[in-house]
């Protein structure tokens, strides 16, 4: 691996952008083209490094570029922002979620998404955080939720408890 695939930024590295459990397990290939991993880099630098900076913990990333088959092995939307480099799934270490979550709001920081993904008991499973230079950043927030099996996007509401 050439040197300017070994970090997209200062806080994630190139092997964590593309690793994949599933895509492992099935022998997909995660492997951006040039023009992803520019957007990749955006992104990181864009959400990731400004959480990261100010969070000042440990932050996992545990899904970042995802291919067309690697998205669709594992049941990612048609349109997810992940086949295009522009999307994070991310968890704290050594706090919480939701704590992170709501720093991510009180930071202020540009974003197209941002999703509590499947909280139970106010705990999101993970976070998604999305960025985009293709058009204005929605700055929309949203929980991901199952009913009967189908995932649903609810809007947050920040006066209300995280769903169970």
């Amino acid at each position: 691996m050439s040197a300017i695939r070994e970090m997209i930024s200062p806080h994630v590295s190139y092997a964590e952008g593309v690793v994949s459990a599933t895509g492992l397990r099935k022998g997909i290939k995660n492997v951006p083209t040039p023009e992803i991993l520019l957007t990749m880099r955006t992104t990181a630098e864009s959400v990731f490094e400004p959480i990261r900076t100010a969070w000042d913990k440990p932050i996992e990333v545990i899904s970042f570029y995802r291919s067309p088959k690697l998205n669709a092995e594992v049941g990612g939307s048609r349109t997810s922002q992940h086949k295009k480099g522009e999307a994070m799934d991310i968890r704290a270490m050594h706090s919480t979620n939701a704590e992170l979550f709501h720093f991510i709001v009180e930071q202020g920081i540009g974003f197209d998404q941002l999703i509590l993904e499947f909280p139970e008991k106010g705990e999101p499973s993970w976070i998604h955080i999305s960025y985009t230079t293709t058009r204005k950043n929605r700055k929309q927030i949203l929980v991901a939720i199952k009913i009967k099996g189908d995932t649903k996007y609810l809007p947050y509401k920040s006066n209300e408890k995280l769903i169970n």
